[in-house]
Protein backbone atom coordinates (compact mmCIF):
# COMPACT_ATOMS: atom_id res chain seq x y z
CA UNK A 1 0.00 0.00 0.00
CA UNK A 2 1.51 3.30 -1.10
CA UNK A 3 1.46 6.12 1.41
CA UNK A 4 0.69 9.50 -0.11
CA UNK A 5 3.15 12.18 0.99
CA UNK A 6 1.22 15.37 1.69
CA UNK A 7 3.99 17.15 3.56
CA UNK A 8 4.36 19.55 0.61
CA UNK A 9 0.81 20.70 1.37
CA UNK A 10 0.52 20.36 5.15
CA UNK A 11 3.82 21.99 6.12
CA UNK A 12 3.36 25.31 4.24
CA UNK A 13 -0.25 25.59 5.42
CA UNK A 14 0.65 24.92 9.05
CA UNK A 15 3.67 27.23 8.91
CA UNK A 16 1.62 30.04 7.35
CA UNK A 17 -1.16 29.58 9.90
CA UNK A 18 1.32 29.73 12.77
CA UNK A 19 3.02 32.78 11.28
CA UNK A 20 -0.27 34.61 10.75
CA UNK A 21 -1.41 33.82 14.28
CA UNK A 22 1.68 35.41 15.82
CA UNK A 23 1.53 38.32 13.36
CA UNK A 24 -2.15 38.83 14.25
CA UNK A 25 -1.21 39.17 17.92
CA UNK A 26 1.47 41.69 16.97
CA UNK A 27 -1.05 43.63 14.92
CA UNK A 28 -3.28 43.88 18.00
CA UNK A 29 -0.69 44.64 20.66
CA UNK A 30 1.76 46.70 18.58
CA UNK A 31 -0.03 47.80 15.42
CA UNK A 32 -3.15 49.21 17.08
CA UNK A 33 -1.18 51.23 19.67
CA UNK A 34 0.92 52.64 16.82
CA UNK A 35 -2.27 53.70 15.01
CA UNK A 36 -3.60 55.29 18.20
CA UNK A 37 -0.35 57.13 18.83
CA UNK A 38 -0.14 58.51 15.29
CA UNK A 39 -3.79 59.57 15.38
CA UNK A 40 -3.31 61.83 18.39
CA UNK A 41 0.37 62.73 18.14
CA UNK A 42 0.83 66.36 17.07
CA UNK A 43 4.62 66.58 17.20
CA UNK A 44 6.92 67.65 14.39
CA UNK A 45 8.08 64.08 13.76
CA UNK A 46 4.61 62.77 12.88
CA UNK A 47 5.23 62.84 9.12
CA UNK A 48 8.50 60.95 9.55
CA UNK A 49 6.90 58.31 11.77
CA UNK A 50 4.04 57.86 9.31
CA UNK A 51 6.53 57.47 6.47
CA UNK A 52 8.38 54.76 8.40
CA UNK A 53 5.16 52.84 9.01
CA UNK A 54 4.12 53.14 5.35
CA UNK A 55 7.60 52.26 4.04
CA UNK A 56 6.90 48.53 3.43
CA UNK A 57 3.83 49.43 1.37
CA UNK A 58 5.52 51.81 -1.08
CA UNK A 59 9.02 50.29 -1.18
CA UNK A 60 9.66 47.11 -3.23
CA UNK A 61 9.27 44.10 -0.88
CA UNK A 62 12.41 42.38 -2.15
CA UNK A 63 14.43 45.54 -1.41
CA UNK A 64 12.80 45.87 2.00
CA UNK A 65 13.76 42.28 2.73
CA UNK A 66 17.35 42.94 1.70
CA UNK A 67 17.58 45.98 3.97
CA UNK A 68 16.22 43.96 6.88
CA UNK A 69 18.66 41.17 6.07
CA UNK A 70 21.47 43.70 6.12
CA UNK A 71 20.28 45.27 9.39
CA UNK A 72 19.32 42.13 11.31
CA UNK A 73 21.91 39.65 10.05
CA UNK A 74 24.32 38.03 12.47
CA UNK A 75 27.24 40.06 11.14
CA UNK A 76 25.38 43.37 11.24
CA UNK A 77 25.95 45.95 13.97
CA UNK A 78 22.50 45.32 15.44
CA UNK A 79 22.88 41.57 15.20
CA UNK A 80 26.23 41.60 16.97
CA UNK A 81 25.15 44.10 19.62
CA UNK A 82 21.92 42.31 20.55
CA UNK A 83 22.95 38.77 19.70
CA UNK A 84 19.93 38.40 17.44
CA UNK A 85 19.20 35.14 15.67
CA UNK A 86 16.40 36.20 13.36
CA UNK A 87 17.47 35.63 9.78
CA UNK A 88 16.33 32.35 8.15
CA UNK A 89 14.12 31.42 11.09
CA UNK A 90 10.45 31.42 12.08
CA UNK A 91 11.00 34.82 13.69
CA UNK A 92 11.98 36.17 10.28
CA UNK A 93 8.67 34.97 8.83
CA UNK A 94 6.74 36.72 11.60
CA UNK A 95 8.64 39.98 11.10
CA UNK A 96 8.05 39.83 7.34
CA UNK A 97 4.32 39.18 7.78
CA UNK A 98 3.98 41.90 10.42
CA UNK A 99 5.79 44.57 8.41
CA UNK A 100 3.92 43.70 5.22
CA UNK A 101 0.51 44.04 6.84
CA UNK A 102 1.25 46.89 9.25
CA UNK A 103 0.55 49.81 6.85
CA UNK A 104 -2.84 48.35 5.92
CA UNK A 105 -3.75 48.24 9.60
CA UNK A 106 -2.33 51.50 10.85
CA UNK A 107 -3.57 53.88 8.15
CA UNK A 108 -7.29 52.92 8.21
CA UNK A 109 -7.44 52.77 12.01
CA UNK A 110 -5.55 56.05 12.29
CA UNK A 111 -8.05 57.73 9.95
CA UNK A 112 -11.01 56.43 11.95
CA UNK A 113 -9.47 57.60 15.22
CA UNK A 114 -8.70 61.05 13.82
CA UNK A 115 -12.35 61.48 12.86
CA UNK A 116 -13.65 60.18 16.19
CA UNK A 117 -15.92 62.73 17.95
CA UNK A 118 -13.75 64.80 20.27
CA UNK A 119 -16.77 65.51 22.46
CA UNK A 120 -16.93 61.87 23.55
CA UNK A 121 -13.25 61.88 24.48
CA UNK A 122 -13.64 65.11 26.44
CA UNK A 123 -16.70 63.70 28.20
CA UNK A 124 -14.70 60.67 29.27
CA UNK A 125 -11.86 62.84 30.55
CA UNK A 126 -14.31 65.02 32.49
CA UNK A 127 -15.58 61.88 34.23
CA UNK A 128 -12.07 61.04 35.39
CA UNK A 129 -11.43 58.25 32.90
CA UNK A 130 -7.88 57.61 31.75
CA UNK A 131 -6.84 57.69 28.10
CA UNK A 132 -6.56 53.90 28.18
CA UNK A 133 -10.06 53.47 29.60
CA UNK A 134 -11.49 55.86 27.01
CA UNK A 135 -9.76 53.98 24.20
CA UNK A 136 -10.93 50.56 25.38
CA UNK A 137 -14.41 51.23 26.72
CA UNK A 138 -15.59 54.21 24.66
CA UNK A 139 -13.71 54.34 21.37
CA UNK A 140 -13.13 50.67 20.59
CA UNK A 141 -16.80 49.57 20.77
CA UNK A 142 -17.77 52.35 18.35
CA UNK A 143 -15.02 51.66 15.81
CA UNK A 144 -14.77 47.89 16.33
CA UNK A 145 -15.99 46.95 12.84
CA UNK A 146 -13.50 49.31 11.21
CA UNK A 147 -10.69 47.91 13.34
CA UNK A 148 -11.70 44.33 12.54
CA UNK A 149 -11.80 45.11 8.80
CA UNK A 150 -8.30 46.60 8.99
CA UNK A 151 -7.04 43.57 10.93
CA UNK A 152 -8.42 41.16 8.34
CA UNK A 153 -6.95 43.23 5.50
CA UNK A 154 -3.53 43.24 7.15
CA UNK A 155 -3.67 39.47 7.69
CA UNK A 156 -4.62 39.00 4.03
CA UNK A 157 -1.60 41.05 2.99
CA UNK A 158 0.63 39.11 5.35
CA UNK A 159 -0.64 35.83 3.91
CA UNK A 160 0.42 36.80 0.40
CA UNK A 161 3.81 38.24 1.37
CA UNK A 162 6.70 36.93 -0.75
CA UNK A 163 9.51 39.44 -1.21
CA UNK A 164 10.39 40.24 2.40
CA UNK A 165 9.86 36.61 3.42
CA UNK A 166 12.09 35.37 0.61
CA UNK A 167 15.00 37.59 1.62
CA UNK A 168 14.66 37.47 5.39
CA UNK A 169 13.38 33.91 5.79
CA UNK A 170 15.59 32.36 3.15
CA UNK A 171 12.93 30.11 1.55
CA UNK A 172 14.34 26.99 3.20
CA UNK A 173 12.19 24.04 2.14
CA UNK A 174 10.71 22.33 5.17
CA UNK A 175 11.60 25.22 7.45
CA UNK A 176 10.69 28.69 6.15
CA UNK A 177 8.63 27.96 3.04
CA UNK A 178 5.22 29.54 3.60
CA UNK A 179 2.32 28.89 1.22
CA UNK A 180 3.32 31.72 -1.11
CA UNK A 181 6.91 30.53 -1.25
CA UNK A 182 5.77 26.92 -1.66
CA UNK A 183 3.90 28.02 -4.80
CA UNK A 184 7.08 29.70 -6.06
CA UNK A 185 9.11 26.55 -5.35
CA UNK A 186 6.54 24.26 -6.99
CA UNK A 187 6.52 26.31 -10.19
CA UNK A 188 10.32 26.45 -10.20
CA UNK A 189 10.47 22.65 -9.86
CA UNK A 190 7.88 22.13 -12.61
CA UNK A 191 5.24 20.78 -10.20
CA UNK A 192 2.40 22.85 -11.58
CA UNK A 193 -0.36 20.72 -10.05
CA UNK A 194 0.94 21.40 -6.56
CA UNK A 195 1.27 25.08 -7.35
CA UNK A 196 -2.31 25.13 -8.63
CA UNK A 197 -3.68 23.45 -5.49
CA UNK A 198 -1.83 25.84 -3.20
CA UNK A 199 -2.92 28.80 -5.31
CA UNK A 200 -6.56 27.73 -5.14
CA UNK A 201 -6.31 27.49 -1.37
CA UNK A 202 -5.04 31.07 -1.26
CA UNK A 203 -7.84 32.15 -3.58
CA UNK A 204 -10.46 30.62 -1.29
CA UNK A 205 -8.91 32.17 1.82
CA UNK A 206 -8.66 35.56 0.13
CA UNK A 207 -12.27 35.46 -1.07
CA UNK A 208 -13.47 34.53 2.42
CA UNK A 209 -11.50 37.33 4.07
CA UNK A 210 -12.52 40.01 1.59
CA UNK A 211 -16.10 38.78 1.69
CA UNK A 212 -16.07 39.27 5.44
CA UNK A 213 -14.60 42.75 5.01
CA UNK A 214 -17.38 43.66 2.59
CA UNK A 215 -19.93 42.30 5.05
CA UNK A 216 -18.51 44.52 7.80
CA UNK A 217 -18.52 47.53 5.47
CA UNK A 218 -22.17 46.97 4.57
CA UNK A 219 -23.01 46.55 8.24
CA UNK A 220 -21.36 49.91 9.00
CA UNK A 221 -23.34 51.62 6.24
CA UNK A 222 -26.61 50.03 7.35
CA UNK A 223 -25.97 51.15 10.91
Amino acid sequence: MQIVDLNWLIHPLFLSAKTLFVAFLLFIFIGLPIAYFLAFYKGKFKAILEAIVMFPLVFPPIATGFLLLYLLGRNSFIGKALGLNIVFSFNALVIAAFLAGLPLLVKPVQSVLESFPKSLIEAGLSLGKSRFEIAIFIMLPLIFKSVLSALILSVARALGEVGITLMLGGNIVGKTDTVSLAIFNAVYDGQNERALILSLILVVLSVVMFGFINFLDRAKVAK
